[in-house]
C-alpha cells in the first residue's frame, strides 16, 4: 500500500495516485499528498487505477479533502476506478459530490 503524487507541468493539476488498500493506514500520507496545493492548482485528481480495496475511512478522508479544498480547487475528480470501488462510490452517493470515471 502506497500513495504518490505529482504535479502537472503547468501545476493546473494535481494527481495522487493509492496503491494497494486505501484504507486509514493512508490517512495522515493523504492528507499531506494535498496540504500544500498551491493557487495555480485548479484540479485534484485521484487515481485509483492501482487500488485494489477502500473502506469507510478512505471515503472519510476524500470528503475531508474535498472539505478543506471547497475554496480553492473547482474540480476534484476519481479516475480509473475498479467495478467494485466504482459501486461502493455510488451506493455512498459519491457519485453526486466528485467526477468519477
Amino acid at each position: 500500500m502506497s500513495l504518490s503524487k505529482n504535479s502537472s507541468a503547468d501545476g493546473k493539476t494535481l494527481t495522487i495516485q493509492i496503491r494497494g488498500k486505501f484504507d486509514f493506514n493512508l490517512v495522515q500520507s493523504f492528507r499531506q499528498a494535498y496540504a500544500d496545493v498551491g493557487e495555480q492548482t485548479e484540479k485534484v485528481v485521484v487515481d485509483l487505477r492501482e487500488t485494489d480495496y477502500m473502506d469507510s475511512s478512505a471515503l472519510g478522508m476524500l470528503l475531508n479533502m474535498k472539505k478543506t479544498l471547497a475554496e480553492s480547487i473547482d474540480t476534484i475528480q476519481i479516475t480509473n476506478c475498479r467495478p467494485q470501488l466504482k459501486k461502493i462510490l455510488q451506493i455512498s452517493r459519491f457519485d453526486k459530490k466528485f467526477d468519477i470515471d
